[in-house]
């Protein structure tokens, strides 16, 4: 006689201990835990995740959503209380700003220059620790201790490396005979300044990350490759950088909101004296410094929440812009 199985992924009430089979209907104390049975399979799910909803509601969402409003009024932080409707002109305002497009040019070139070579020094540590190395564990956690240092400790040591006066590096240029250099007051040096930071930081997070990747290559595919005459060189180049397109993408991604959001180095590359301003001439203010100028120096909290909304659209371009070329990628790699 064929028995009937329940189906993968369901539950299966619990019996009748009448006796009667399954069509019978419980009565009294069966009939209420019946219920507490079909409504325990039913919402628990839900409950189970509600607490990251909440969490992110509370912590995400909400200020999300206060910031658009306070963008849509006229606040001053030291009358948080005092709200007038303006509607879209703090967005007018900041959009007429020579300075806030100065700081997304900013942004920008420093989120490039220091997001470009980062990957590919990655790329290639990686691939180094790939190979069997003696002591792999300890090289692997040398290349992770700048990751956990403090922004403000690796921003204070490398303003004292920049310093225009007395300054490491103008040592060593001025031991060679170059000449001193003033960093944070050049338009390029300071960018440049900042980028080290930067790539200083956060390669060795991009280093291990890709190294998962590649470990997770079949070793099929090397081993074919190697039959065929490929060098090493060639494997990395045919085989390796194919099978971490979908890695490179998400670190490309990773990197350009990282770099949207840089506040610290450029707070800090003078030691905290003019970072704040971004510079003499503002010629390394990035977004998070102007809104910072704007909302904490000023106190104009409406122009400050309409700069945070314009770099969350920002983000949402590139977000899209790298989403439709990782598309193109894998239907040409396809």
């Amino acid at each position: 006689m064929a028995t009937s199985t329940p189906t993968r992924g369901t539950r299966t009430p619990p019996p009748d201990p009448s006796g009667n089979g399954p069509k019978s209907l419980p009565s009294g104390r069966q009939a209420w835990r019946s219920r507490l049975w079909r409504f325990d399979d039913r919402f628990s799910p839900y409950a189970y995740i509600s607490p990251f909803f909440l969490v992110f509601a509370a912590f995400g969402l909400y200020p999300l959503i206060y910031t658009g409003w306070i963008a849509l009024h006229r606040v001053e932080l030291t009358g948080l209380d005092q709200m007038e409707w303006v509607g879209w002109d703090n967005f007018s305002r900041v959009l007429q700003d020579s300075e806030f497009w100065n700081s997304v040019a900013n942004t920008f070139v420093i989120g490039v220059i220091s997001t470009v070579p980062q990957l590919m020094v990655a790329l290639g540590l990686a691939h180094l620790l790939n190979y069997k190395l003696r002591a792999s564990t300890f090289w692997r956690t040398v290349i992770l201790t700048p990751y956990a240092t403090s922004v403000a400790t690796a921003a204070l040591v490398f303003a004292l490396v920049f310093r225009a006066d007395g300054g490491l590096l103008n040592w060593v240029l001025h031991f060679v005979g170059l000449g001193d250099t003033n960093w944070a007051n050049g338009h390029w040096t300071s960018k440049i300044a900042i980028s080290v930071i930067v790539i200083w930081r956060w390669t060795g997070y991009n280093t291990l990350i890709y190294l998962a990747a590649m470990q997770a290559v079949p070793t099929d595919l090397y081993e074919a490759a190697s039959i065929d005459g490929a060098s090493r060189w060639q494997q990395f180049r045919k085989v390796t950088i194919p099978s971490l397109r979908p890695t490179i993408l998400f670190t490309i991604v990773i990197s350009t909101i990282g770099s949207m959001q840089l506040f610290g180095e450029p707070l800090l590359l003078e030691g905290g004296t003019l970072g704040s301003t971004g510079g003499n001439e503002n010629q390394y203010e990035t977004m998070s410094i102007y809104l910072y100028n704007y909302g904490w120096k000023l106190g104009h909290l409406g122009p400050a929440a309409a700069v945070a909304w314009a770099m969350l659209g920002l983000l949402l371009l590139i977000a899209l812009i790298n989403w439709i070329v990782g598309r193109r990628v894998r239907k040409s790699a396809a």
